[in-house]
């Protein structure tokens, strides 16, 4: 075990992870369906690798800890995991495709996801997948997500095709969502960042960050926290990107627009109804999304099995106890995601 997971697993404060990703290595030929639109797609090259293709080209390279239980549960006990929460791989949220082969996709998913965490109910939950360009289908299957499949809510992309997260037309999705008490995990897809990040080569560390973050902005000063109803769990990626450092910046802008803007309207002021990962690589950083969001709505995450992963599980919770303290600590690493599971 990595130095100080054995401990937690020991005492029975074993980690809860809210932010890992699995896929199938059978998903549908959605060709079939809707040809014309870059479909995801696995190809298995034996019993333990794979690769994900993307309108038939090579997009990543994928294992066994993508599919298999067993190999997730192994991993988890030698990190002192408790709990994974097992999301779809943000390649195949496929937004912006036609709906009905989205819909055809999604539910194939969750289909998987039930199975992936169906024999170890205790220590794997999921949150499944919707076709969000479509709300009244995606209602249809986050019902069936939380109410047949037992799964806590559903993970999202941080744009709907042109839609962004608050636009009025999300508002049903979102407050079926909310009825439910559903979590609603945000994670930014790299398929739909600006082609120049890719040039530059910082997709990964510059692109997904501020795409979440400039999502959650235009869903702060949307309106849509207020129009909608109350209780939404709503949780973004990354620590939520560059959201917690821009949001002084966004308070600004608000009073530019409307010297009289109320504080409770403020971005920096709704942000606390939002809750992130921690996985930023960085206690300062972490310790910024502690602020913004508060110390109960900060929970785990490591992106798990991909190159981005966390390692070890935990790594950012091991600082020092003049940064961290022991009730934060666990709080972060399992306390806040228990509650938020129980209130599911």
């Amino acid at each position: 075990m990595t130095d100080g997971a054995g401990d937690r697993a020991a005492d029975g404060g074993g980690l809860i992870d809210l932010h890992t990703h699995a896929i199938s290595p059978r998903l549908p030929d959605l060709a079939v369906h809707s040809p014309g639109y870059r479909w995801p797609s696995v190809e298995q090259l034996d019993e333990t690798n794979a690769r994900i293709l993307l309108g038939g080209t090579p997009y990543r390279a994928v294992d066994e800890r993508c599919w298999s239980a067993a190999r997730r549960l192994k991993d988890m006990d030698a990190d002192g995991v408790e709990v994974q929460v097992v999301s779809p791989t943000p390649v195949t949220f496929c937004h912006d495709a036609p709906a009905d082969g989205a819909a055809v996709l999604a539910a194939a998913q969750n289909e998987f996801l039930a199975e992936l965490t169906g024999g170890q109910p205790d220590r794997l939950k999921a949150l499944g997948a919707v076709p969000l360009q479509d709300p009244e289908q995606a209602i249809k299957e986050l019902q069936r997500c939380v109410q047949q499949l037992g799964f806590l809510g559903v993970e999202i992309g941080t744009r709907v095709g042109d839609l962004e997260l608050g636009d009025e037309e999300l508002d049903p999705f979102f407050d079926a969502a909310a009825d439910l008490g559903a979590l609603v995990f945000v994670h930014p897809a790299d398929v739909t960042l600006d082609p120049r990040l890719a040039r530059l080569g910082i997709p990964f560390g510059a692109g997904m960050p501020s795409e979440t973050g400039i999502a959650a902005a235009g869903l702060l000063v949307s309106g849509a926290l207020a129009r909608r109803r109350p209780g939404i769990k709503l949780c973004l990626a990354h620590g939520g990107g560059t959201l917690p450092w821009l949001l002084p910046r966004l308070d600004k802008g608000e009073r530019i627009k409307d010297a009289d803007v109320s504080a409770e309207r403020l971005p920096s002021t709704l942000a606390a109804q939002l809750y992130s990962d921690s996985l930023t690589y960085d206690v300062n950083s972490l310790l910024l999304a502690v602020d913004r969001y508060g110390p109960e709505h900060v929970l785990l995450g490591t992106d798990y099995p991909f190159a981005a992963r966390e390692e070890p599980t935990g790594a950012v919770l091991m600082a020092p106890d003049d940064h961290l303290s022991d009730q934060l600590k666990a709080a972060i690493g399992r306390d806040n995601a228990r509650a938020l599971m129980e209130g599911s």
